[in-house]
């Protein structure tokens, strides 16, 4: 039990040690602070990562048209590849495919803007001629009407998605269901508004037909590239899955199998798994240093309650004449260990969820960090075994005062 007189001895004999108790108990809290601030930056990067892969599918593949570096049964190298609407249902015949996109661009080039008109609003969009299936592709959430449906494709139909920005920014409404809109002339309706799980202008997008943009903008029936999900499938599957798709793309536009240029290829199963395996990777090297941080400490506690109980030894022996047990003695020698690893731990702990709150606050989020911030019950947990490990190094301290020989003790300076 604590009694006043029991924390003035504390304290009394932490202030007579007062450089070594400073110096051991700032190594234990450096220790915490920075297992607390590398885990926050750990889990910050990982955030923002994560952020990067939230407007995709993280369990797809995405194939892209290309040129052949090979040649292949008489043909030259050199040779474009272009992929066409046969390519997506015989992609989407492969065992393990679960929903398929292709995307025809518009405009020369993936991602550039085209101009969509209302009246004499104009203003420049990401144009994207796509499946019904790029909804699950994307991520993408319908807030109002609906996306393209598989009638959309059949019929050719002029009619459009667009993203809750775009809505905004041309009607000054989201409530833009059945009006009329221009994309290079060609007027389109809208059918439905979306949001997007990604970054904010990954929203900023026009969805119309394939087959309808094919027809209106001179594409014939290319497709520039495939996007399909795999379901839940490992990597080492996915891998096999995305050569498979290859092979049959391979037969289909005669070109070498193994000739990554003439189609190539983004796994977004293996990417996302080589991310979190480089965070797991970051996770143990966190823990490994902080962990070297906090045993210094440790040993700089047992050492100092060494030192404590060698400079005490005389006052130890006179307690022991005067009736203390054992068992006092190693309470008290462990109190004092026990104040002083509390203490740093929770210092520690405190300045380091407090630099990560201010540096959350000082850096906006984005695709490469983003929210700092660390698990509070695996930093309270790191505390705790700091706290039980500052008390197993006290003990052997604590457990030689206990066997102090009063009467060779009172001889000693």
């Amino acid at each position: 039990m604590f009694s006043l007189d029991r924390w003035r001895e504390i304290v009394d004999t932490l202030w007579r040690n007062k450089l070594r108790s400073a110096l051991t108990a700032f190594a234990m809290a450096w220790g915490i602070f920075m297992l607390v601030v590398l885990l926050g930056l750990g889990n910050g990067l990982e955030n923002g990562v994560k952020s990067g892969f939230a407007d995709d599918a993280t369990n797809s593949i995405w194939v892209f048209s290309g040129t052949t570096s090979r040649p292949h049964e008489g043909m030259p190298v050199g040779r474009r590849i272009v992929l066409n609407n046969r390519d997506v249902p015989a992609v989407a015949a492969l065992p393990g495919v679960d929903r398929i996109t292709g995307r025809f661009f518009i405009a020369a080039g993936r991602n550039n803007p085209l101009q969509v008109r209302v009246g004499a609003k104009i203003s420049s969009y990401d144009v994207r001629a796509v499946h019904p299936d790029h909804l699950y592709l994307e991520k993408t959430i319908v807030t109002a009407g609906r996306f393209i449906n598989d009638a959309d494709i059949v019929d050719t139909r002029k009619i459009v998605v667009v993203g809750v920005p775009v809505a905004q920014f041309l009607f000054g409404t989201t409530d833009v269901i059945g009006r009329w809109i221009e994309i290079k002339g060609v007027p389109f309706e809208i059918v439905g508004v979306f949001t997007d799980e990604g970054e904010a202008d990954e929203a900023e997008k026009v969805y119309v037909p394939i087959s309808t943009a094919q027809a209106a903008f001179n594409g014939a029936d290319r497709v520039n590239m495939l996007m399909f999900t795999t379901g839940e499938m490992s990597v080492a599957a996915a891998k096999a899955l995305e050569q498979q798709a290859r092979t049959t793309l391979a037969e289909a536009h005669k070109f070498s199998p193994d000739d990554r240029q003439a189609v190539r290829s983004r796994n977004n199963v293996e990417n996302f798994e080589n991310m979190m395996q480089i965070f797991r990777m970051i996770r143990y090297f966190v823990f490994a240093m902080a962990g070297c941080t906090l045993l210094a400490g440790i040993i700089g506690v047992s050492n100092i309650m060494m030192i404590a109980v060698r400079e005490r030894t005389r006052e130890i022996g006179v307690r022991k004449a005067l009736g203390a047990t054992p068992g006092s003695i190693v309470g008290a020698i462990l109190h004092e260990a026990l104040v002083l690893t509390s203490t740093a731990g929770y210092l520690g702990l405190i300045a380091g969820v407090g630099a990560l709150a201010l540096l959350e606050q000082v850096v906006p989020p984005g695709e490469m960090f983003a929210h700092p911030r660390v698990d509070l019950g695996i930093a309270v947990a790191a505390v705790g075994i700091l706290v039980v490990a500052g008390l197993v190094a006290g003990w052997f301290p604590a457990r030689a005062a206990s066997r102090v020989n009063p009467i060779e003790a009172l001889r000693s300076e």
